[in-house]
């Protein structure tokens, strides 16, 4: 049986039922006493119950044609994960949006929007492809918030970076499994390539449209000199996007594939600190 999995045989998907008290944190700028941070890593929480249903539900539906019994066993972990974010991320909105005046009908409408039109607009390989691409933006984020020289990593309340790392050491572990199921079924280099394209565009549009809602509800929206801090934050010669950027490029590379970037010493240093915490 010829194996589909590429992810390294020491890199378990393994689901974590974690669970995460951070209504105080919520209720106040936690990440670095700023607005404009706050509200960002806050947008991007709000995409992704919506969103990570969406991507299992592409996945699965290729799961009966992979043979790789390593792959399926990596499909189920994926999915046990990706759900169990679902859930402190609904959570996590919920209480948020309740704290402080958000409308988060308004703000998941926008993404349900999108993800409706996407099901009917692509074709179940297309969604796959897109789920991959995503998959590849979170696992550099990823990547980024767990390195040992993360500049803002005691800028941000400790129980919300408990939880963002999580997160973030999941989306490591399986952060090829859309990847092998799309190259399995025969997904072609092309789309891989124009589907990233699309899909940065439409979540970084996503990403800004909660945030500027959030900004708003806060009074704080027609700050020039927040949206100047704010966009160093993200574009700055040490922004988010310019740490990410060169592990962003690599997915335009002939023959890409996630784990040529080895995160394996990252995923070790956060299971150490875990289970000496």
């Amino acid at each position: 049986m010829q194996a589909q999995s590429r992810t390294p045989a020491d890199v378990p998907v393994q689901p974590r039922n974690r669970e995460h008290d951070i209504s105080g944190a919520l209720a106040r700028d936690w990440y670095d006493n700023h607005p404009f941070k706050t509200a960002w890593y806050n947008a991007m929480s709000i995409t992704f119950p919506l969103g990570e249903k969406f991507f299992i539900d592409s996945v699965r539906a290729f799961s009966e044609q992979i043979s790789d019994e390593k792959l399926q066993r990596e499909i189920r972990g994926f999915c046990g994960q990706e759900g169990y974010h679902r859930r402190e991320h609904e959570r996590y909105n919920r209480t948020l949006c309740g704290l402080r005046g958000y409308d988060l009908d308004y703000l998941e409408g926008r993404i349900a929007t999108k993800i409706g039109f996407a099901r009917k607009a692509l074709s179940p390989l297309e969604q796959l492809a897109t789920t991959a691409a995503l998959e590849h933006i979170t696992a550099i984020l990823a990547e980024d918030s767990l390195a040992p020289d993360y500049p803002d990593a005691d800028k941000i309340d400790p129980t919300m970076r408990q939880l963002w790392n999580w997160h973030a050491a999941e989306e490591m572990e399986h952060k090829a499994v859309a990847f092998d199921v799309y190259r399995a079924v025969g997904g072609g280099e092309a789309l891989r390539r124009s589907t990233m394209r699309r899909t940065t565009f439409f979540l970084l549009l996503d990403f800004a449209g909660g945030a500027v809602h959030m900004l708003r509800r806060d009074g704080k929206l027609w700050s020039p000199r927040l949206w100047w801090q704010g966009l160093r934050f993200l574009f700055g010669r040490q922004g988010i996007y310019r740490r990410v950027w060169p592990a962003y490029r690599h997915w335009y590379a002939e023959g890409f594939h996630p784990w040529d970037r080895d995160t394996r010493p990252s995923l070790r240093r956060w299971r150490e600190e875990q289970a000496a915490s």
